[in-house]
């Protein structure tokens, strides 16, 4: 599993370049050349959509995603075990019923075989990552789920208090 998080925190890495690229590229070209790429804008919002898709996934594997656990706090080991599994399942059939959705949306644009405004490219090959990002969020809850089953500990949620207070110690052991 180490090589697909890998795999995952390059390509969110190579988006988020190519998205600055792109962008600097464009106002360079707009401002001082007085010139403009067409597509420019378009491209930038599918390698967002992208980033955010594929970037749903690994919010879940780093456990960035916040969310409110006060309840899930108090309850007992055993019983916060249970609550997060029947959570991570809720998860996954979450994920799957979009996944299927995406999946529906994208073969409907295949079929009909319309291209994009700007890229001369059929719509539905930059929106496969509706189902891709999909099947990878199912995923990342299923393994939380699976390792929650098997009694390991699993972090759903980011802790955002706890985030805080190692940023605050990192700084202040950082200034001179």
């Amino acid at each position: 599993m180490r090589w697909f998080d890998k795999l995952e925190e390059s390509l969110l890495a190579v988006l988020m370049a190519a998205m600055t690229v792109v962008t600097f590229v464009q106002v360079v070209a707009r401002y001082v050349f007085n010139y403009s790429f067409v597509w420019a804008m378009e491209f930038t919002g599918v390698l967002f959509a992208w980033l955010i898709f594929v970037g749903m996934s690994y919010g879940v594997r780093v456990g960035a995603h916040i969310g409110i656990d006060i309840v899930v706090r108090r309850l007992g080991s055993d019983t916060g075990r249970v609550v997060g599994m029947v959570a991570s399942a809720l998860c996954v059939a979450y994920a799957c019923i979009l996944g299927y959705g995406g999946f529906n949306l994208v073969a409907k644009l295949k079929e009909v075989g319309i291209l994009m405004q700007d890229i001369p490219i059929e719509q539905w090959i930059p929106r496969i990552v509706l189902p891709l990002g999909f099947a990878l969020l199912a995923l990342r809850f299923l393994h939380i789920f699976l390792r929650l089953a098997s009694g390991k500990s699993a972090h759903l949620l980011g802790d955002e208090a706890e985030d805080a207070l190692k940023m605050k110690d990192e700084f202040s052991e950082s200034k001179p």
